[in-house]
């Protein structure tokens, strides 16, 4: 990876994204959150019944330090832990709060000395599956399958300033939210329907979360692969 080009989905023009901004509870923490697929940052750009704007940027990754929770060298524990850690979260079993414990001390990422992070974006869809797994309601199997609704894609997020000193403006788009609020709310309902399919089928053999807690499953276990 080198020069790459990136979007980012917003209400506004983002012509100098600043350090230090955004929220602290977003997947990955405060940072700047863009993708490499246009389509699916115009989708990110928009509510109901308000458009936004697609901006474009070019970023040169020589230098950086990233962080690819898609590597082989990651499981999506590891993306699910980091995810529990920085979004709000109600913890409303035992086995939910083990569970996330269990999460944090084995496979939480120490993501202090990386200058970028990609990995998934957790809609609400998702997010809602991902609970669904840490709350032992579906299987490993389940979750992996569920991840992969709805043409899912990665984001690159910005999180040191040497990150956010290379990134350029490039221009921006005006983004339809007829067109496009619609084209995210119909990705949303058939991942949700596919999800709600799948889970009505026993998966007797599945690693569940409290098999992962019991057997102290760690990162090196071949059934993560």
């Amino acid at each position: 990876m080198s020069k790459i080009v990136l979007y980012h989905g917003s209400p506004e023009i983002v012509e100098k994204p600043e350090y230090g901004k955004g929220k602290t509870y977003n997947d990955y923490g405060r940072g700047f959150y863009c993708t490499e697929h246009i389509e699916l940052a115009r989708e990110w750009a928009c509510t109901e019944g308000v458009d936004g704007f697609v901006n474009e940027y070019g970023i040169d990754t020589t230098k950086l330090r990233i962080l690819n929770l898609s590597s082989d060298e990651y499981t999506i524990l590891h993306w699910l832990a980091l995810l529990m850690k920085n979004r709000k979260v109600r913890i409303s079993t035992p086995v939910m709060r083990r569970g996330t414990q269990w999460l944090y001390n084995n496979y939480l990422p120490d993501i202090t000395d990386y200058d970028a992070i990609i990995g998934y974006r957790a809609d609400d869809s998702y997010f809602s599956f991902a609970r669904a797994f840490v709350n032992n309601e579906i299987s490993l199997n389940q979750l992996s399958y569920a991840m992969k609704l709805g043409k899912l894609g990665e984001q690159f997020v910005l999180k040191s300033k040497k990150a956010f000193d290379e990134i350029s403006f490039r221009s921006y788009g005006s983004v339809d939210s007829t067109l496009y609020y619609a084209k995210r709310k119909t990705r949303d309902s058939e991942a949700r329907a596919a999800f709600n399919s799948e889970i009505e089928k026993d998966d007797i053999n599945g690693l569940f979360m409290r098999d992962i807690i019991r057997e102290e499953v760690l990162p090196d276990d071949r059934r993560l692969r």
